[in-house]
């Protein structure tokens, strides 16, 4: 089966009254058109899960984030492909986020997370993200 190796950014923020979200996207091409994920992409030969995350985020939200604590690795086998997806908790550091390639794009909270319909293997990590969005302690997720 193939092997596809991906990097995912967590882009969380946390609002003037504390409350925390996190950034989602829909995809807006693809046979996975209209499912929701955390943004990112392939990593390249040579390229650190770090260094492709940020340049997939500048590609696909023409903007730029910090790359934080590595927070899981998920694999996934999809139909034709077996996912290797490394997941990083990130903020955006410059400008606004611009969708280039996604259908469209939320800011969910705890309460929001599931109202979308998640990719399966973006799924298996919205447990954890539920968790950080309703902590009230300010260390970034881990």
């Amino acid at each position: 089966m193939k092997l596809v190796h991906v990097s995912a950014a967590l882009i969380f923020r946390t609002l003037p009254s504390g409350t925390r979200q996190i950034f989602a996207t829909q995809r807006g091409y693809g046979e996975w058109r209209g499912w929701w994920e955390f943004p990112g992409g392939k990593i390249e030969a040579r390229e650190s899960p770090q260094t492709a995350l940020k340049r997939e985020i500048r590609e696909e939200l023409d903007t730029e984030i910090r790359v934080g604590s590595h927070i899981a690795t998920i694999n996934y086998d999809y139909p034709a492909f077996h996912l290797h997806m490394d997941c990083f908790a990130c903020e955006v550091v410059s400008s606004s986020l611009t969708l280039l390639e996604h259908e469209s794009a939320a800011w969910l909270t705890a309460r929001t997370l599931r109202t979308v319909r998640w990719l399966p293997a973006d799924e298996i990590i919205l447990d954890k993200v539920a968790l950080f969005l309703q902590s009230r302690d300010s260390e970034t997720m881990r």
